[in-house]
């Protein structure tokens, strides 16, 4: 396409940007609502997933040694521990240990224990982290039929009812994002339409003469894509300013529970720039949609 053409859609397409003045704020106003909608919910789902992750990750298996067990046969327990399909890492607790981290993490009432450190209960142990947190259960049946286990725990039951939960959370934060953007598309189509359909006679009028169908879409094509930018300024803004006084506020509430929100920067620029890329293909696909009808003359 040479340059004076395409200058030339450049300047009707924002010719018609301020003709359509009312109709092109309608249009920037249904993106900005929708593409708001769609950035919040991006932000609860992304950080409910952080969230879910921190949560998974800390889940593992404590395989209790039994006290009959001879030190010469831990290093082959060990071995066999590692070589289980899935399990990514197996570390020795010893029972000195054990009895430490359990005195720290009673906090105060922990220490009604330290009298137990010259006869201390607790057998040695493995602790074991597999690659995928669902596989906690899988790893621990396996585990538990070794020689010399005394008792598996990865806390049975709760686990299973953690991992629906933040599945079940996941999908349906998919489900609600893919049909906010549909909403979007058919919201924005149908207000881009509007505007196309006000200029109905111009476009027959230039089918009349001649012009071809690519001639007449770029300047509409351009317009749905300024559209759509535009209208993904103000969300971009609010998710930038919003989610870094929310990351700041609240992480300091969540200091007490060990978890955190994701961290302001990158996540922010990478939405604004996926804010700005569907806000601008939207805009593309609302006006190509709208204009086809239009071009059978």
């Amino acid at each position: 396409m040479k340059s004076r053409t395409l200058k030339r859609h450049f300047t009707e397409a924002f010719k018609s940007l301020g003709r359509n003045g009312w109709m092109s704020f309608a249009s920037v106003s249904a993106v900005t609502v929708t593409l708001l909608l769609v950035g919040v919910f991006l932000v609860v789902l992304l950080n409910l997933n952080h969230l879910a992750s921190q949560i998974e990750g800390d889940v593992e298996i404590r395989a209790y040694i039994d006290r009959t067990t001879k030190q010469t046969e831990y290093a082959d327990l060990q071995q066999k521990m590692e070589q289980v399909p899935h399990v990514n890492e197996v570390k020795f607790q010893s029972k000195e240990d054990g009895l430490k981290e359990l005195i720290k993490s009673l906090g105060d009432e922990g220490k009604a224990f330290s009298s137990l450190k010259k006869e201390n209960p607790l057998p040695d142990a493995y602790i074991i982290k597999t690659k995928k947190p669902q596989d906690t259960a899988s790893v621990a049946s396996e585990i538990e039929k070794f020689d010399h286990i005394k008792k598996v725990d990865y806390g049975q039951g709760t686990v299973e009812r953690l991992f629906k939960v933040t599945g079940a959370a996941r999908n349906v934060g998919i489900v609600l994002i893919i049909g906010l953007i549909f909403t979007a598309m058919f919201l924005i189509s149908n207000t881009i339409k509007l505007t196309i359909v006000s200029r109905r006679k111009e476009i027959e009028i230039m089918k009349l003469v001649g012009a071809t169908n690519g001639f007449i879409r770029w300047p509409f094509f351009i317009e749905g894509f300024v559209l759509g930018v535009m209208g993904a300024i103000v969300p971009i803004l609010v998710i930038v300013f919003g989610y870094e006084f929310l990351h700041g506020s609240v992480n300091n509430q969540l200091d007490t529970v060990f978890v955190r929100l994701l961290p302001v920067y990158p996540m922010v620029l990478q939405l604004s720039a996926l804010l700005a890329v569907i806000g601008g293909l939207i805009g593309v696909w609302g006006s190509m949609t709208s204009v086809r009808k239009f071009l059978k003359v």
